[in-house]
């Protein structure tokens, strides 16, 4: 059967691609980072961090303003060792912050 022209859902893309699977898994893995770290993070400040890529044991968060940015590079060492003490390897947390378009 020629699937060339069927839709398929990303799931089944992802079972079928060994590429589209990894980055999944990436995009899983670091939104359950960020639903680990949620508690440590201020109420406020929460929707403004969305879950960033992942890069070997550095974790990217994504940011909303130089503000936010500013105040959750003080919770970082926190974050970080709250991310060791349940599994995972982080050496890193890097900061991004998004700019709107304009």
């Amino acid at each position: 059967m020629n699937r060339r022209h069927q839709a398929v859902t990303l799931a089944q893309a992802s079972m079928e691609s060994p590429t589209l699977a990894r980055l999944s898994e990436l995009v899983r893995d670091s939104s359950l980072r960020l639903k680990a770290v949620e508690p440590l993070i201020p109420p406020l400040l929460r929707s403004a961090i969305k879950a960033g890529p992942i890069d070997g044991p550095t974790w990217c968060l994504l940011v909303e303003s130089n503000a936010a940015a500013a105040k959750l590079k003080q919770l970082l060492p926190a974050l970080q060792a709250h991310l060791r003490s349940r599994g995972w390897e982080v050496t890193a947390i890097r900061l991004k912050v998004q700019t709107a378009n304009r």
